[in-house]
């Protein structure tokens, strides 16, 4: 079950997840779909994610779900400008202190479109693969991804020099 309120909308989610035996991916986002972008105001965005998404993980396991079903996404984009997205990205790593598997999904983002330039999300791929790349080089175990061939591909050679840090 992927909650992109962290259990925030719904909590009756948490229990249902854990009885269906699922696992469940807790992001991090604030307000609603519709006015988040108003809630995008930090003071020191990696230390409010990284709380903000240990609450929603402790209410998870308070409803029954075991930590070895639980999956955690810092939501890049959702209640984010860009700049706090790159904190993220690159402080990603920082996120395993929660004790389970990282989700990233960066493919086709605004921010990319903002670092590169292109404004048509479809022509994103080589800001998205580079973003991905850097996700799991941090480790990040999940990804959402559009293009899954080449994004595979990128994944495949991140994940190799990943493996061979000592």
């Amino acid at each position: 079950v992927n909650d992109v309120s962290g259990g925030r909308f719904d909590p009756r989610i948490l229990g249902v997840t854990a009885a269906a035996g699922a696992r469940y991916c807790a992001m991090h986002s604030r307000g609603t779909p519709t006015d988040m972008q108003s809630h995008a105001d930090y003071d020191e965005v990696l230390a409010e994610v990284i709380a903000e998404l240990a609450t929603c993980l402790t209410a998870a396991q308070d409803a029954g779900l075991d930590q070895d079903r639980l999956v955690a996404d810092p939501g890049i984009g959702f209640a984010k400008h860009a700049e706090h997205n790159l904190e993220l990205l690159a402080n990603l790593d920082e996120l395993h202190a929660l004790g389970v598997p990282l989700l990233v999904g960066v493919s086709r983002k605004s921010m990319i479109g903002a670092l590169t330039g292109r404004e048509v999300p479809t022509e994103r791929l080589a800001g998205s693969l580079g973003a991905l790349s850097a996700a799991v080089l941090a480790g990040a175990a999940i990804l959402r991804v559009h293009d899954v061939a080449e994004s595979l591909d990128a994944v495949r050679v991140a994940d190799a020099i990943r493996r061979r840090r000592h």
